[in-house]
């Protein structure tokens, strides 16, 4: 996967923006937890190389940037949770799943949706 790190809040105001041509997914991800290494670990194995040309990815690293990743549950309505994947359309968050609830399938499914 092609990450772009995400470390400033004002990078959210570009993610509102992409995502009202396609939808953007976002990663949150714990570098201490075991579970958000998985998560991460099957997210990556099971992206196809014809998706980084069509969907953005951001990752946030949320014990750096645990700030940051308080303005994103604040700004899409959600709680905070770790790991987390979140896929923003139209400047909504419109699909969110965390822990080993994150799939492969169902982050392509809301990313096609």
């Amino acid at each position: 996967m092609n990450w772009t790190k995400l470390t400033d809040v004002a990078q959210l105001d570009a993610i509102d923006a992409a995502s009202r041509v396609k939808p953007i997914l976002i990663f949150k991800h714990s570098t201490r937890c075991s579970i958000s290494s998985t998560a991460l670990a099957r997210m990556e194995r099971g992206w196809a190389a014809d998706m980084n040309a069509g969907h953005a990815t951001y990752y946030l690293d949320l014990l750096r940037h645990r700030t940051l990743s308080n303005s994103i549950a604040e700004r899409y309505g959600l709680e905070h949770e770790s790991p987390q994947v979140l896929v923003i359309s139209q400047g909504k968050c419109v699909y969110s799943a965390s822990h080993l609830a994150i799939t492969h399938q169902d982050v392509a499914h809301a990313l096609a949706a």
